[in-house]
């Protein structure tokens, strides 16, 4: 006896030591761990710079309401919001997480069970039955000596932070989608004005054609070149419309309402933020819900890595029991019985389950590692396309906006050359398609303008 009492006390007292060793990892918190974060964001201007990584000053950060002020445009954010199911089911997900999280923390508490039980018995046909009955009420209580209720705590606890994460996501998706779809809108709305104005000077220039020709002046050739100018625009028209309705359509399928036409105002009465940041920080790139969904993917599986470790040592149950009992009919009355069992387990060999979970939960988190990494590059790269677009965007509107000052001059003197003989008509429809293209291309880079200061607010992690 009182060898295998040694033996006893030697074994637990190398689980325990064991147990000791492997404390600060089985219980330590996530740290954030090191990562490419320098020159993710391009010079916009200098090829061969980058932003600096100080604090930015937060365009990312700034409510919708701040940067998208058109009251119509709030409207369909705001029933984007109200409607869309994926972000329903995202805030759903949050209800599962915090139910999964409360259910992670009550399992530090024993679970408490009452299973009464009765048995009649009876031998021969002239003894008496036996009646037995027990009420028992029992728990059972697991000791978390080894953080493995802690860290699966812990790993619910990020869970719910990723599952917030990606309702953010959704709703930050959908800001900028409705905002370049409402842009969208009023561009082809401009350009809608644009062509319906070249629709006339055409059909006045095919009229003007026609009188030359009465007049000797020019041939029929002019007249039909002319008519055939005429109804080019008229399919430019025809396939703007087709356009907006399309766009529309959209619009209120994102609103969760059934496809109608949209209220809205002009292109030119917009005005959007045109100060941004002069550097981009990693904090302000893990404001993206994504990137810092993806990081808590990866300290979800850290937690992963110290509940794999947890399972090589020992777990410790106990189960108190109390029941009031007449044992098998020997005690009348009943009478009150009271144990506690404490169980130790401790794997020795399970066929390498232990050891290849363990390589896979190191995996995981070397997995979760490149992914965050990659989202962090990722969500630079869209930032540095963002304010690149921007800037060529602007500077291709204000050279356009100089062109179509001249074309619309040029068209003028040549449709006067015309009259006095000295142009022909191929010069004045070609001048009037110029102005109609450089006029088209504007009201684009005006729009590829807007689309930008949106591609920036998104990459940044707007939509609060």
């Amino acid at each position: 006896m009182k060898m295998n009492k040694s033996v006893l006390y030697i074994t637990l007292a190398t689980i325990l030591m064991s147990g000791c060793k492997a404390y600060h990892s089985l219980y330590d918190d996530y740290q954030r761990p090191d990562v490419k974060s320098e020159n993710v964001v391009r010079n916009p201007v200098d090829d061969n710079a980058y932003l600096s990584t100080a604090d930015s000053t937060g365009f990312g950060n700034l409510p919708w309401r701040t940067v998208f002020t058109d009251a119509n445009l709030q409207t369909i954010i705001e029933k984007a919001l109200a409607n869309n199911p994926d972000l329903l089911n995202a805030a759903l997900n949050i209800d599962m997480a915090e139910a999964q999280l409360k259910a992670a923390k009550l399992a530090f508490l024993p679970s408490v069970a009452f299973a009464p039980q009765g048995t009649i018995s009876h031998f021969g046909t002239h003894s008496e039955a036996t009646k037995a009955y027990t009420l028992p009420i029992s728990a059972s209580w697991n000791v978390d000596l080894f953080g493995n209720l802690r860290s699966q705590k812990k790993a619910a606890q990020v869970a719910l932070l990723q599952t917030k994460d990606y309702e953010l996501a959704v709703k930050t998706s959908l800001i900028a989608n409705a905002a370049n779809l409402y842009y969208t809108l009023l561009m082809l709305d401009k350009q809608m004005e644009i062509v319906t104005e070249m629709q006339k000077l055409t059909k006045d220039t095919w009229n003007m054609m026609k009188m030359q020709m009465d007049l000797g002046r020019t041939r029929s050739t002019s007249v039909q070149s002319a008519e055939a100018a005429y109804y080019s625009v008229l399919t430019q028209t025809a396939s703007l419309k087709g356009q907006i309705r399309e766009v529309e359509n959209s619009l209120s399928l994102l609103m969760g309402e059934p496809a109608h036409s949209i209220s809205r105002s002009t292109l030119d009465s917009q005005s959007l933020p045109e100060q941004y940041a002069k550097g981009i920080g990693l904090n302000m790139l893990s404001n993206r819900p994504d990137v810092h969904a993806n990081e808590m993917a990866l300290a979800q599986c850290f937690y992963g890595v110290e509940t794999a470790r947890s399972r090589f040592y020992p777990s410790i149950t106990i189960s108190p029991t109390g029941a009031y009992t007449n044992s098998n009919g020997l005690v009348n009355p009943g009478k009150i019985l009271l144990s506690v069992v404490g169980q130790l387990t401790q794997p020795i060999f399970a066929n390498g389950q232990l050891k290849a979970g363990l390589r896979v939960a190191e995996a995981q988190y070397k997995q979760a590692y490149n992914t965050w990494q990659n989202s962090i590059l990722s969500a630079g790269s869209e930032v540095s396309n963002a304010l690149v677009q921007y800037n060529s965007s602007d500077e291709k509107s204000k050279l356009e906006k100089q062109q179509v000052d001249v074309l619309k001059k040029n068209v003028e003197h040549t449709e006067l050359l015309f009259r006095q003989s000295s142009s022909s008509y191929l010069e004045v429809i070609t001048a009037q398609q110029n102005l109609l293209n450089a006029q088209i291309s504007k009201v684009q880079d005006d729009f590829s303008k807007m689309q930008a200061v949106v591609n920036l607010y998104y990459a940044l992690g707007g939509g609060r």
